[in-house]
């Protein structure tokens, strides 16, 4: 992926980041600046933590694969490595669910 794609697809999701949680507090009328914190909050940590798992992924990935191509007999460390940073999206998830405050 090109550096200047890569930078697009960065920006339309942080965009709608951004963007979800304030067009749906606007609709409900309850436009507390404490909510729409939380909101903000949630989102920004969900987002952020997917897109760091993502990026480890992809670079975990890539290293493995060039790992099974000379040792096939490291396969279950890469699959270990790999599965790895999904930890960081539940991680995010789970922050997610508490900044939120169950509102």
């Amino acid at each position: 992926m090109s550096k200047r794609l890569a930078t697009w697809v960065f920006l339309a999701t942080f965009l709608v980041v951004l963007t979800v949680p304030a067009v749906a507090l606007a609709q409900e009328g309850a436009g507390d600046v404490a909510i729409a914190g939380k909101a903000i909050a949630a989102a920004l940590a969900m987002g952020m933590a997917a897109l760091g798992a993502g990026w480890a992924q992809a670079k975990i990935g890539s290293a493995g694969q060039g790992t099974l191509a000379e040792r096939p007999e490291e396969r279950i460390w890469v699959i270990t490595l790999t599965a790895l940073p999904e930890i960081i999206v539940l991680l995010g998830f789970v922050m997610a669910i508490l900044l939120s405050g169950g509102e």
